[in-house]
């Protein structure tokens, strides 16, 4: 019996119903093939409804996450991205931790050739909060556009 597309890519998620994960720990994320490992590129995600929750007070956190990154081998699959993201939802962190923690999953995960994140936080205590982190240098060559996300004035 020919296999389904998802088990040729071995995704687990894709093309059926899924549970929202409990925590982020619990989340799987999945990843397919880059059909273009040879050329350099750059992948957006932007999750402009990003939330968590403070782990002081209980009481949500909303971003703008921006997430760039150059592939190597692997794409994000982004249902699983999706999924994962979402499970924040109910997570106690500081916007530094939310922001560099996902950053960190995914780099380990897909091994690009360079990542970075933006997480645009809308304020806590009257101040926002923007967290900023990448891999290191980008890779020569490689066009990254500006994140489109205006300092904070109203959001």
């Amino acid at each position: 019996m020919a296999k389904s597309k998802s088990e040729q890519l071995k995704v687990t998620q894709l093309g059926q119903q899924v549970a929202w994960p409990e925590s982020p720990e619990a989340a799987t994320l999945d990843r397919v093939p880059n059909p273009h490992p040879d050329k350099l590129y750059l992948a957006r995600f932007a999750a402009p409804e990003f939330t968590s929750l403070c782990p002081v007070t209980g009481q949500p956190d909303f971003a703008h996450l921006v997430i760039d990154y150059a592939p190597r081998h692997w794409l994000m699959e982004s249902k699983s991205l999706k999924l994962y993201l979402g499970s924040f939802r109910n997570h106690g962190a500081f916007h530094e931790d939310c922001t560099v923690a996902i950053a960190a999953r995914l780099v380990q995960f897909l091994k690009p050739r360079w990542l970075r994140i933006g997480g645009y936080w809308y304020p806590r205590g009257g101040i926002p909060i923007d967290v900023f982190w990448q891999t290191g240098r980008p890779p020569a060559g490689l066009w990254i556009p500006d994140q489109g996300v205006a300092a904070y004035r109203g959001r």
